[in-house]
């Protein structure tokens, strides 16, 4: 099956080949219902195929439709269920009390149009706007993402940006429809009852995570020159390289498999010694021992390197800690993610 460069899987492709089969209406319904992350790696999926033969669309066609006739349908429409069942027994108040608590959908964040622009257009949006402003809309994004953000932005607010998450506290649904006008209608309206945590230090800790050293140490030595005590807590609540050795062995292995072994050589250079013999413990011997000769081979090398070499470890273990792939020890407090 010829693919342009984009190189889904199986089963993205499988889903893609579906989707042309379904027709637009049909294909369109499915797409309402996928998470805006889903809706673009389907949809370049879709424009990655070409040339389907009969026997791969019998194949596919068949895969789907076992996989069909083994659903049994039970929780389809069970949020609209569970709320008849809570609203008859406590009634609306208490009933609407008690899903505003236990409802999945209470983890989205509170402006849902953020999940459809890229970093680009977010920054661009609120550039010209107050740094609290700015606060506010990365708090709503993904950390990766609000780091991205908050690079583009300019580097002057950026510190000021970085405090003000870090100062945030609960935000009432009123403030979040205040937020809604000052960018000018193009954010949902927040629907919560309750007031939204968003912000606060382990957000701006775990933004900065996500930052380029250089980045991250200018905004916490500007913010050391006003609040020592709370650039102090924004890097005690950081998840640094060296916490990586207090994981758990199944978790370093899975994350040491999907680090190239360029970037571990050049990360392991600047960790000590406990550190290294943790982490190479995790791996087999034999590849343990090529990557002790790469270090060896590849002599000095300047701490700017290692320190961007361990940031990019260190990103690439959040963003599989927040997927559930791997579980890592914390710090500040925070014992597992």
């Amino acid at each position: 099956m010829p693919i342009t460069t984009f190189n889904p899987g199986p089963a993205t492709t499988s889903a893609a080949v579906l989707m042309l089969m379904f027709g637009e209406k049909t294909a369109a319904d499915v797409m309402r219902h996928l998470t805006p992350a889903e809706v673009q790696h389907l949809g370049a999926a879709m424009y990655a195929v070409d040339n389907v033969t009969e026997d791969e669309v019998d194949s596919i066609l068949e895969d789907f439709l076992g996989r069909l006739a083994g659903e049994t349908g039970i929780g389809y429409g069970t949020s609209a269920y569970v709320s008849a069942v809570m609203t008859e027994a406590l009634g609306p108040d208490r009933a609407q009390s008690v899903i505003t608590r236990i409802s999945p959908h209470n983890n989205d964040r509170p402006i849902e149009l953020l999940d459809w622009m890229d970093a680009r257009s977010i920054s661009e949006l609120i550039t010209d706007e107050h740094p609290q402003i700015m606060a506010l809309v990365i708090s709503c994004l993904e950390y990766s993402q609000g780091a991205e953000v908050l690079t583009k932005l300019p580097e002057e607010v950026q510190p000021d940006v970085i405090r003000r998450i870090a100062q945030l506290g609960p935000v009432t649904p009123e403030a979040l429809r205040d937020l809604e006008q000052v960018l000018q209608r193009k954010f949902k309206a927040s629907t919560s009852s309750s007031a939204s945590q968003i912000g606060g230090i382990r957000a701006a800790a775990r933004i900065m995570n996500f930052t380029r050293s250089g980045v991250e140490a200018r905004i916490l030595r500007d913010i050391r020159k006003d609040d020592r005590d709370l650039m102090t807590a924004i890097q005690d609540n950081m998840f640094v390289f060296d916490n990586l050795g207090k994981s758990d062995d199944r978790s370093l292995q899975t994350l040491l498999r999907s680090i190239e072994p360029e970037r571990l050589v050049l990360a392991l250079k600047g960790a000590d010694e406990v550190l290294r013999d943790r982490l190479l413990s995790c791996m087999s011997s034999r590849a343990a021992a090529g990557i002790r000769d790469e270090m060896e081979a590849m002599g000095p090398v300047r701490l700017s390197e290692v320190q961007e070499a361990q940031k990019q470890i260190v990103a690439s273990a959040r963003q599989m800690a927040d997927a559930g792939t791997i579980v890592l020890a914390g710090r500040g407090g925070e014992e597992m993610v």
